[in-house]
């Protein structure tokens, strides 16, 4: 993940998961214990049927950046789902200068999915396709494993949505207002331009 602390808010981009990993050991929904794999152009489809996908922060309700009002852009390229956001919350500027952040969470539903069962191993859960419900910034939650289980549902308890934890190395650059003023003056030179142009 990088984090470039500018003038105008928060600049973040980086992968909020890698396809065709295997993660370590996860509890699905259903309480099985697997491996999971997120298979390529999941992520692709997802985004073609999704009207809007907040960007949150530790899957908490209050949005950060969406899709819809182009502070956030999502898409998938041969290495997984790659997000580009930009903040402008004062607290989690203040988050990401202090060094917090911590890495990238994403909530999934609507899952289709095959599990493998490997006699000497866990069983390997592939997924085929998924909703991105949102992704979440992680500050103050630690992340317990590449990819982490949390089970959320809604009040009707028939929408269950899985949410993953991706450990993202954080790389934080605070980028200075450039002064209007040159490092140099160079009048001199842009006076003798312009009597060569005459």
């Amino acid at each position: 993940m990088k984090v470039e602390i500018r003038a105008d808010g928060l600049h973040i981009s980086g992968y909020v998961n890698v396809t065709e990993k295997m993660s370590r050991p996860v509890i699905t929904g259903k309480g099985k214990k697997v491996i999971e794999v997120i298979e390529p152009r999941a992520f692709e489809k997802a985004l073609e049927r999704v009207d809007n996908v907040t960007m949150t922060k530790d899957h908490e309700s209050f949005i950060l950046a969406e899709t819809r009002s182009g502070s956030l852009t999502l898409y998938e390229d041969a290495i997984g789902l790659h997000a580009d956001a930009m903040v402008t919350d004062e607290q989690t500027i203040e988050e990401a200068r202090a060094g917090k952040l911590k890495g990238w969470s994403f909530g999934m539903k609507n899952i289709v999915d095959n599990i493998e069962e490997r006699a000497d191993s866990i069983p390997l859960r592939r997924i085929s396709g998924l909703d991105l419900d949102h992704i979440t910034l992680v500050v103050n939650k630690t992340p317990f494993y590449a990819a982490t289980s949390i089970e959320m549902r809604a009040d009707d308890q028939t929408d269950e949505i899985e949410s993953r934890a991706f450990e993202d190395p954080v790389k934080i650059v605070e980028c200075e207002t450039k002064s209007a003023t040159p490092l140099f003056d160079n009048s001199a030179y842009k006076a003798r331009i312009n009597e060569i142009k005459k």
